[in-house]
């Protein structure tokens, strides 16, 4: 398969000031960032840096985007996996799918972004129907992040955890966890989202307990529900004065 056919193209630009993060994963960020800015600096120490990271938690919380966001603070391309198109059901096609994505990612010195990655880390189990490929799959991989180039960087992401093959899950120097957004944190994401509005658009009822994603789905429902009554209310009036001068 082509190796395009394996890489989504996704041109969105994003800095760490566009992503909400507490305290604690936002200075991981921040550290991960310099830590591949004086790679060379760091190397004459003999000081390896640390370029797999796992990102695990609950879905719609920054994961996507923090990968973007660390891409283009290092200024480096990022390559987002095509999981629909790398998994096969030719036998052995999938690892070597994969091992063409790495293989690229590696020698450009990109950062390489695997959502989704319980999807193809999943626990070697005798329970498996194709427990034979899957095992492949797993060992594949494990060879490929030992062998990833420094000057790269790996980020999985997974909203599953805990089904992740345990040898594959120690292959991750930092594992990041993103949790549902606070209220306080969400009420900043909310003013942040509404200040492109007009001031009558922005005062919306705002939801809690929920992801960004959702927050951002529910901001932008309402504002349009607003937007289109205006707009269907002038369009009411300007016909009535139509028909009253006619």
């Amino acid at each position: 398969m082509n190796i395009f056919d394996l890489i989504i193209n996704d041109k969105e630009q994003v800095s760490l000031n566009d992503i909400f993060l507490d305290k604690a994963n936002r200075q991981k960020f921040e550290q991960l960032i310099k830590e591949h800015k004086y790679i060379e600096e760091l190397s004459q120490y003999g000081l390896p840096v640390n370029n797999k990271i796992l990102l695990q938690g609950s879905s719609g919380c920054g994961k996507t985007m923090s990968a973007k966001a660390i891409a283009n603070a290092l200024g480096k391309n990022i390559l987002i996996l095509n999981l629909s198109n790398v998994v096969c059901s030719r036998l052995g096609e999938t690892s070597q799918n994969i091992k063409q994505v790495f293989d690229k990612a590696g020698r450009e010195k990109t950062v390489l972004f695997l959502d989704e990655f319980d999807q193809i880390g999943k626990a070697r189990d005798n329970n498996d129907k194709d427990i034979g490929e899957m095992r492949r799959l797993v060992n594949t991989l494990i060879q490929l992040i030992d062998y990833y180039s420094e000057k790269a960087l790996l980020l999985c992401a997974t909203n599953h955890p805990e089904i992740i093959d345990t040898a594959l899950l120690r292959r991750f120097q930092l594992q990041i966890n993103f949790e549902m957004p606070t209220a306080e944190i969400l009420d900043e994401y909310y003013s942040k989202l509404l200040s492109r509005f007009p001031t009558e658009l922005q005062s919306i009822q705002r939801k809690y307990n929920i992801s960004f994603a959702e927050a951002k789905d529910h901001t932008f429902t309402l504002v349009k529900s607003v937007l289109i009554k205006e707009l269907e209310e002038k369009s009411t009036c300007h016909t009535s004065k139509t028909l009253n001068l006619q």
